[in-house]
């Protein structure tokens, strides 16, 4: 089961990337090493925590795909991690639950929202790393 789950993960990060246009913000799989190199690079980030079973996870979803298509976050990069098959690798990060996101402008941790499926907040807490 464990693999069916790291598979459909990977599938949606090949879906979602694939789904990107080239002036928007480039989504990743998230691995630590990921992370420090957008922060060792001075990167807006955002680190999406998802779980595939999520119902929130897949509300925020749709509005994380729209929102990051503006041009005003082409320099975003989105860290898409799986709750269930990361837990070890989102220790250093605290993260207690899916439906997690946690921005970071200058290599440091601005905000973070759980559980949040407004497409007005999102952007608020998306709009904090410009």
């Amino acid at each position: 089961m464990t693999q069916f789950r790291a598979f459909i993960a990977g599938l949606v990060a090949v879906i979602l990337v694939g789904a990107v246009p080239a002036t928007a913000a480039e989504w990743k799989e998230f691995t630590p090493e990921a992370l420090a190199q957008a922060q060792s690079e001075g990167k807006p980030i955002l680190v999406d925590v998802f779980a595939p079973w999520c119902s929130v996870c897949r509300a925020q979803n749709p509005i994380l795909t729209q929102l990051t298509r503006e041009p005003k976050y082409k320099d975003l990069v989105v860290l898409k991690a799986d709750f269930d098959t990361q837990k070890e690798q989102l220790k250093p990060l605290n993260v207690r639950s899916q439906s997690t996101l946690i921005v970071f402008k200058d290599g440091k941790e601005l905000d973070r929202s759980v559980g949040d499926t407004s497409q007005l907040s999102i952007e608020g807490l998306l709009d904090k790393t410009l």
